[in-house]
């Protein structure tokens, strides 16, 4: 393994550097009220979405899927820009962990996949189960790649 260059176990904490190291342990806190916030602001965000556009246990969940991809586009942005600029070692933890994990919604998901099937929606419950999988992972990949070639283009000039 000499020779290569090692691991790094996330974009924000370098291991080689003792602040980064002390960060982890010595602050757990900060990052976990960071969390938190970040967390309340996310969860009432799609709490409003949800509210704003709700759907019949029949019909397509129209918010939620919205809610989990719009939150995958940008937690795909939001891992271009932390490997390739220094941000706040809180950066993260409330907006990544926080806000974003507060306003996508695994649980709300698999509800609503759930109440289709309960009310005889397979076809709904299906579609709904496929596209919003294939549209998160579309939309973290194209997040990352559009947010990673405007910042490389910004670093070039």
């Amino acid at each position: 393994m000499s020779g290569q260059q090692p691991r790094r176990v996330d974009p924000d904490v370098d291991l080689h550097v003792p602040a980064d190291r002390g960060e982890l342990a010595g602050h757990p806190v900060t990052v976990l009220g960071a969390i938190a916030a970040g967390g309340v602001l996310g969860a009432l965000a799609r709490a409003a979405v949800q509210a704003a556009v709700p759907h019949s246990p029949t019909g397509f969940p129209w918010s939620t899927f919205a809610v989990n991809v719009a939150g995958c586009l940008l937690i795909g942005v939001l891992m271009a820009v932390i490997g390739r600029r220094r941000v706040a070692p809180l950066v993260r933890p409330f907006l990544g962990v926080g806000v974003l994990g507060g306003f996508t919604t695994f649980s709300a998901y698999v509800v609503d996949v759930h109440r289709a099937l309960a009310a005889g929606a397979a076809g709904t419950a299906l579609g709904y189960l496929a596209a919003t999988l294939v549209g998160g992972l579309l939309a973290v990949a194209a997040g990352d790649a559009v947010a990673a070639r405007l910042l490389d283009r910004e670093g070039a000039r």
